[in-house]
């Protein structure tokens, strides 16, 4: 959401701004509707005056028994409702059209983000880790797992459909395991951990602006309900309609939850496999913070989720997304990519971004500046890490040619001492 102040001081640059994620200019028919409702009002406002002054006129009128002059006023009266209640009318209609709008804008991408129309022009900030040479051809997760009775998609098919999968013994334990140490590495380093509801009212997912414009990616439950896609909707919606005091921020949390997607857009993307699943475990980072403490909590959360890869020994690179591949609610994003030698490429195991007050205006969400002066938070979000692939990567980066799985030395304690996968 915007602040149509800003809009109507400066829409030149939100024009601007807008154009590097590939709109056309929306200042125009925003301060045209903007227009149209302060005008609206103005009228209400004159009605309601006209009304007031005839109301107290009646009462003179009658005084003096000028009975004529007081219906005439009462006419006047009755006249002066009718517009307010039309006009009023036409105000929240008005209002109503001008929320949409803005509910249905991108975010402002900050002025540093590289411009770019999409994923190809994303620039690479940094890597880390050599990929592992193999003397033999790497397998992808799906065929070491599946071998091993140990990761069943056709059973899982059969009760809820493709895109899940169930995980037994040894890998369902890993997955706990990758849970569990990312939990600890990331309340260690101040965040703190939170279980939050899975289950949101549409307000919630307005507010970090999943809502209205990915509502065909989301899981209705019930009549007034959503599953979660991500834990930041739970985790950021903790300071909904608040008022923080400024000494309490930043607020930094952690959450372990399931999330579920519909996938839509991604229809013969990943259709195999744990890559891409309608439901999958993710450890999440939210951050709270002033505006002017955003840059650096970003780089913390970018550091934290890091430190998980390096932990485990997984080659990973960081880019930074262009103006064309942001997020809808993002102002500025890091993606951190995990090697996977099935693909002999990177994917993504995280994306990190800076929204900015973009949710905070939505959720009203503000702090204490001063005396009588509240200002919006900034928010920010990211993966530490998606659990699942996580999982991935460890199966296919210590893959070993009998089909067995060394365990990172950083998993052997919460996998209960077990070294070997097989």
């Amino acid at each position: 959401m915007f602040d149509i102040k800003a809009i109507r001081e400066n829409p030149e640059e939100f024009d601007r701004l807008w154009a590097k994620r590939g709109l056309e200019p929306q200042t125009k028919k925003i301060i045209d509707q903007d227009k149209l409702i302060r005008k609206a009002m103005q009228v209400v406002q004159e009605a309601e005056a006209a009304r007031n002054k005839s109301s107290k006129l009646i009462g003179a009128a009658m005084a003096k028994g000028d009975k004529e002059e007081a219906e005439r006023l009462k006419t006047e009266v009755a006249g002066a409702k009718n517009v307010i209640a039309a006009m009023g009318a036409q105000v929240d209609s008005e209002k109503a059209m001008l929320h949409d709008l803005l509910s249905s804008l991108p975010n402002l991408p900050f002025h540093e983000v590289p411009d770019g129309e999409g994923e190809e022009e994303n620039l690479e900030v940094s890597k880390w880790g050599e990929p592992r040479a193999f003397d033999f051809e790497p397998k992808s997760h799906e065929d070491i797992g599946v071998p091993l009775g140990l990761m069943d998609f056709e059973t899982a098919a059969k009760m809820s459909g493709s895109r899940f999968v169930i995980l037994r013994g040894a890998l369902s334990r890993m997955d706990r395991a990758l849970a569990a140490l990312m939990l600890d590495m990331q309340t260690a380093e101040g965040f703190e951990e939170t279980s939050p509801p899975f289950l949101v009212w549409p307000k919630a997912l307005y507010g970090t602006s999943q809502l209205p414009k990915f509502a065909e990616d989301l899981y209705p439950a019930g009549e007034d309900h959503y599953l979660i896609p991500t834990a930041e909707v739970s985790l950021t919606n903790t300071v909904r309609e608040s008022i923080l005091d400024a000494d309490t921020l930043p607020r930094r949390m952690t959450a372990h939850t399931p999330c579920f997607r519909s996938e839509a857009g991604s229809a013969g993307r990943d259709t195999t496999g744990m890559i891409r699943q309608h439901q999958f475990n993710k450890v999440e980072l939210v951050t709270i913070c002033k505006p002017e403490d955003g840059e650096d909590e970003h780089k913390n959360m970018l550091r934290c989720a890091e430190l998980v890869l390096q932990k485990l020994d997984l080659p990973y690179r960081v880019v930074e997304l262009c103006t064309g591949d942001l997020g809808f609610g993002a102002r500025k994003t890091y993606d951190i990519e995990v090697w996977l030698p099935s693909q002999n490429t990177y994917r993504e195991i995280s994306s990190i971004s800076n929204c900015g007050d973009f949710q905070a205006r939505r959720m009203n969400a503000r702090y204490k500046f001063a005396e009588k002066d509240n200002r919006f938070v900034h928010t920010l979000n990211g993966s530490g890490l998606a659990v699942g692939r996580t999982l991935v990567a460890v199966l296919e980066n210590y893959q070993n040619e009998d089909g067995t799985v060394t365990v990172p030395d950083a998993l052997v304690p919460y996998m209960g001492g077990l070294e070997i996968v097989g």
